[in-house]
């Protein structure tokens, strides 16, 4: 037993010599490689171990032998940013100090996604006040979209994310993504840091573009003019983003001082990555991992649709616990569909109705599961989300899936007029003016598609509402309804009844009014 008390006496003298910092034969922290966490050549003792003395153990050089408590002790430990002061952060601190239901809603969000960030932050070497950053960006909320339309926790605008390989199709926005928004952000950081060598002025440029920052830099050095960040002219925005974030950074570092109480967040992953191999409804992911939709949504809010695909999403994210529980339930899953839902290319534009009745969905379910708004066309090429055969084994592709988008286009409206027919015009010469079928001038005239005209003689047309109304402007109209059409080179056909009808002034009864 002695022995062994001499032993772990050895084993801490031992240790305590090597956390020294910068001491002789110590190693030094800031020598670490940040990519793997193991020591570089330069943390290996050149010469024999030296125990610290009493001054270098008070002084701070000394890492603590204690684990953070929890994840805000962590995040205080790794605060390296110059510290800013004045009148704006003492607003700031005010503004969030007297609001506690805000910061309590602000920092429990936060808990979901605030470990990882962390944990990238001190691989990386950066400070951790920048995992602060999503309070001042978003308050934390992965779905946030800003008035200039920049989105998720991390808000990104759309060139900017795709600049940092954030994809943006039809089923997902990696600016929502948990893991790939951290990981573009903190690039981008990095960037910025290292183009303007401070962090001030690096948070400056990823609020108001480095563009500006650099502009901004250039017309002080032009005045002899200092140009740290407080000595720019800014916007007022960027003038309050730094002190915002040097605000919560005081509050995290201090609560008691600003009467504030921080939830507890356990030093510990909230979330796991799981592999996800096939196409799978999100329902079904959530049945099998235990959680609700709603909980499964929060830690992937990158995703559009009921389903995802995994040749375009292969990992998600579950809570610690569940993510077991859904391996376990996945290999045990034998009954039923994984995925109900799959991907249509439409191959023409057409019209909702048009579309719905191709995939065999009803026009209001194929809108909604697709965000198709009112009065618009699809267009040629879309990839909408219609449901899965039962005998569909196949997933959707890559190809598909990392790059598949909706487009539109606005519907054609018409309008009932009439023109009137030249020396010699027939069916085909009335058709071609206009650049409609001859099946439809026929239709629409009650006559056969070789059929001539007299000069002079009125001829029923349904045409595009600005070519109709150039057309009315030469020539008397006849009763004008307004109606839909499935393309430009499509107008709405009529039987022979239904042309009659037109004659005498009536509505067709299959064209809808608008």
């Amino acid at each position: 037993m002695k022995m062994l008390k001499i032993l772990a006496v050895a084993s801490l003298v031992w240790l305590t010599g090597c956390a020294t910092t910068g001491a002789p034969g110590g190693l030094s922290s800031s020598s670490t490689n940040t990519e793997s966490g193991l020591p570089t050549s330069s943390q290996i003792p050149s010469g024999p171990l030296r125990p610290i003395t009493a001054a270098q153990a008070g002084s701070g050089e000394v890492m603590s032998l204690y684990a953070p408590s929890d994840l805000w002790d962590r995040i205080r430990r790794g605060f390296a940013m110059p510290d800013l002061q004045g009148d704006l952060v003492t607003d700031r601190e005010q503004w969030y100090a007297t609001r506690p239901d805000y910061m309590q809603r602000m920092t429990e969000r936060s808990s979901k996604y605030l470990f990882h960030i962390v944990e990238e932050l001190e691989r990386r070497g950066m400070p951790t006040e920048l995992a602060l950053l999503p309070y001042i960006e978003s308050a934390f909320n992965p779905q946030a979209v800003s008035s200039v339309k920049a989105v998720g926790m991390w808000q990104f605008m759309p060139a900017t994310g795709s600049d940092f390989d954030l994809k943006q199709n039809a089923f997902r926005d990696d600016r929502r993504d948990v893991l790939a928004s951290t990981r573009a952000a903190l690039d981008y950081l990095q960037k910025l840091y290292g183009m303007f060598g401070d962090w001030h002025l690096a948070l400056a440029a990823y609020n108001w573009g480095q563009g500006n920052v650099g502009r901004a830099i250039a017309r002080n050095e032009k005045l002899g003019l200092p140009t740290g960040y407080t000595d720019l002219t800014m916007p007022a925005e960027t003038r309050m983003y730094v002190p915002k974030l040097q605000a919560v950074k005081n509050i995290v570092a201090r609560p008691q001082a600003f009467n504030t109480e921080l939830p507890l967040i356990e030093n510990h992953p909230f979330f796991q990555v799981v592999d996800i191999t096939r196409d799978m409804d999100v329902s079904l992911v959530a049945s099998l991992a235990g959680i609700r939709e709603s909980d499964f949504r929060a830690l992937n809010p990158s995703l559009h649709k009921p389903v995802i695909l995994a040749a375009g999403m292969p990992q998600i994210l579950l809570p610690w616990d569940n993510a077991q529980v859904f391996r376990k339930n996945f290999e045990a899953h034998s009954e039923g569909q994984y995925a109900s839902w799959t991907v249509w290319t439409a191959p023409t534009n057409l019209t909702v109705a048009a579309a719905a009745q191709r995939v065999g969905m009803a026009e209001a379910d194929l809108r909604s599961v697709n965000g198709i708004p009112p009065r618009m066309m699809i267009k040629a090429g879309s990839a909408l989300m219609v449901p899965r055969a039962t005998t569909t084994r196949q997933d959707v592709s890559s190809q598909l899936a990392d790059n598949g988008q909706v487009a539109f286009t606005p519907e054609i409206v018409t309008r009932r007029t009439t023109v009137r027919a030249g020396k010699r015009e027939t069916v085909a010469s009335i058709a071609r003016r206009y650049k409609v079928t001859a099946d439809n001038v026929a239709d629409w005239n009650d006559v056969k598609a070789n059929a001539s005209f007299k000069a002079g003689q009125a001829v029923v047309m349904y045409l595009p509402v600005r070519l109709a109304a150039t057309s009315t402007a030469r020539v008397p109209a006849a009763s004008v309804r307004n109606t839909s059409t499935a393309s430009k080179q499509q107008v709405a056909p009529r039987t022979t009844k239904q042309a009659a009808v037109a004659r005498k002034g009536g509505t067709p009864s299959k064209v809808k009014k608008r």
